[in-house]
Parts: C-alpha cells; structure tokens; sequence
C-alpha cells in the first residue's frame, strides 16, 4: 500500500526542469502559488492550468505518478467542495430541502476552489519530483540566508 504513494519522492531525471537551480524552483513555486490564489475568472485558471501542463511536460515526469500521488487528497477535495457548496449563498438558488439551500454561486465556487487546490498539490508535487531533497534544503538554506543577521 505505501508503494502507492508518490507523496514528496523524487524522480531523477534529465529535463530542463530538472536542471533548473532549486532557488529558482522554489522562487516560482511561490509566484504560480500567488498567481493561483490571486486567479478569479476561468480565462486566468485556464492559463495557470496552461502553464502547468506545459510544465509537466517539460519534466517528463509521468501523469500516472502526479495521479497517483492525488489519492491521498480525495477526501479533503470532497469535504471542501461540500462545505463550499452548502455554505456559499447568492442570487441564483437551485436546490432548497430541508432547510438546506444549494445557490449556483456555490456551486462554482466548490468547482474553482476544487481545481484550486488540485492545481496547488501537482504545482509542489513537480517542485519535489523534480529536486532532491539535499538541493531542496540548500536552495531553502540559501534563500533564507539573509534571516541569518
């Protein structure tokens, strides 16, 4: 069962992203981070979703392993995506039972933070797919050096 799980292993390769300098890796890790959460429409999730594609290609890295590595966040996708469908209000209702109301707008919203959250995990699964965790540590090490004063 734990073969299963492809969680923070790395797979040693000869791509690009590979021999990407962890520092940089890290660096935009933390901008496609930002960029995600700052992403409100289905055009600006269309070119992130773009852009990791793109991405996971250039790693050579296999989409069964990424998939793989996804099984331990079903749970967590479900629950947020409930939360969000039965706790969002808005003008458009769809569903009203037992005092339980379901709005379009919750709906959406469970869909976008859904695919948030996927496209979250599989943008750091690459950063630990693609880095060995001595050259992860040292990158870290190294970016954070100025908080050494």
């Amino acid at each position: 069962m734990l073969k299963d799980i492809t969680l923070g292993q790395y797979f040693p390769g000869h791509s690009v992203v590979h021999r990407l300098d962890p520092r940089t890796k890290l660096i935009m890790l933390v901008v496609y981070i930002v960029a995600l959460f700052c992403a409100v429409s289905w055009i600006s999730y269309g070119v992130m979703f773009v852009f990791l594609v793109t991405t996971i290609a250039i790693s050579k890295i296999p989409l069964k392993s990424i998939l793989r590595g996804m099984k331990p966040l079903v749970f967590i996708l479900i629950f947020t995506g409930i939360l969000n469908i039965f706790f969002t209000t808005g003008d458009h209702l769809l569903v009203s039972f037992w005092g339980v109301k379901i709005y379009a707008e919750g709906l959406i919203r469970a869909f976008f933070m859904m695919i948030r959250i996927l496209m979250l995990i599989t943008g750091t699964f690459l950063l630990t797919y693609t880095t060995s965790p001595i050259s992860l540590t040292d990158g870290l090490e190294s970016l954070l050096s100025p908080l050494k004063v």
